[in-house]
């Protein structure tokens, strides 16, 4: 019998976490046993310039800052490089939405990457989708078209932050709305191009938005199949305009419980060691979560927020492992590529 938005909304605000816990478990164990998969990737930011200036984001620049930097071809090529030697198999390519770069630059850039490296190319959110659309003047279907051609594989669910227009006029009032990040999202679905969803809480949302949020996702993902995770993160509020406190570990958990039973048409749900720690992230193994993510060779967007959290393949293992859980390495699409024995 699948939860309505009414009630699970009551479980999110007032349920016992542990309770929760228990629930979200018993679903994954019963659809992943006891394997916890983790990929290997990195983040390339190819620019930090971006025109939105979220007031939630650590990492944007205007253009005429100091700091302000456009990563050249050869330089991402560098990074992609480095991320296939070190046993990586995606790359996540995301950037602020620069002024001055048309599509061209973009298919370019997945062109060059393509003809050099057998990788996944796992890139660019809903926002920059739109921006892309809107420099070029064609539709969001044309344009995930053209970079799907170039080599474009699918679409992280960055951008979502809690879909309630609401919360995105008082935070990020420049950038993507809910139904723009649907279509988005629909559009992708519809050319066979896959992608996660996220969900970004902390942000002054109630606990009826972030269900509304995941029934949004769930009503997109019965019509288009195309979500294969989803990923809950904490607002990082260091060195952002917005400020505040970072959602407890409590509030993250009973969250990250809530979207392993009410998306129950979405497979896998990521458990972040990024925004939490290991411990917490650990910990995740047993609210509901079945995949870690990635040890990430590079990342940017939360550090720049004052969160720095370093991972490495045997730590993951160890972090697995250490859950009672066994150890596996996967690819974008969530098969197996390896599994790590006990020692």
């Amino acid at each position: 019998m699948r939860i309505g938005e009414k009630e699970a909304t009551e479980m999110l605000a007032h349920g016992n976490p542990m309770e929760l816990g228990k629930m979200a478990d018993a679903i994954r164990r019963e659809r992943f046993g006891n394997t916890v998969t983790f990929i290997v990737d990195r983040n390339i930011n190819y620019t930090n310039i971006c025109q939105n200036e979220c007031r939630f984001c650590a990492f944007f620049r205007r253009k005429e800052h100091k700091d302000a930097y456009l990563l050249d071809y050869d330089t991402i090529l560098g990074k992609v490089k480095e991320t296939v030697e070190a046993g990586g198999t995606q790359v996540m390519i995301q950037g602020g939405l620069h002024p001055d770069l048309g599509l061209p630059f973009y298919e370019e850039m997945l062109r060059r990457i393509k003809s050099r490296f057998d990788i996944t190319i796992h890139s660019f959110t809903a926002t920059e989708i739109q921006h892309f659309a809107r420099q070029e003047g064609i539709s969001i279907l044309d344009t995930l078209k053209r970079l799907q051609a170039a080599g474009l594989d699918s679409l992280p669910g960055g951008g979502a932050e809690i879909l309630s227009d609401r919360v995105r006029q008082k935070v990020s009032p420049k950038k993507i709305m809910t139904e723009d990040w649907l279509h988005v999202m629909e559009c992708a679905h519809s050319i066979g191009m896959e992608s996660t969803a996220t969900m970004v809480i902390g942000l002054g949302e109630t606990m009826e938005e972030r269900i509304g949020h995941m029934e949004k996702i769930r009503r997109l993902q019965d019509r288009t199949g195309g979500f294969r995770a989803f990923i809950t993160w904490t607002f990082q509020p260091g060195n952002t305009e917005l400020g505040g406190e970072k959602a407890s570990a409590w509030d993250y958990m009973k969250t990250l419980a809530m979207t392993r039973i009410y998306m129950d048409n979405i497979a896998h749900i990521q458990g972040s060691w990024l925004t939490q720690g290991e411990h917490i992230g650990q910990l995740t193994l047993g609210f509901g979560g079945d995949d870690l993510g990635s040890i990430m060779l590079e990342e940017n967007v939360v550090r720049a927020a004052g969160t720095g959290y370093e991972m490495s393949i045997r730590k993951m293992v160890q972090m697995i492992q250490g859950a009672g859980r066994e150890a596996a390495q996967r690819d974008t699409e969530y098969r197996i590529l390896k599994r790590f024995p006990r020692n």
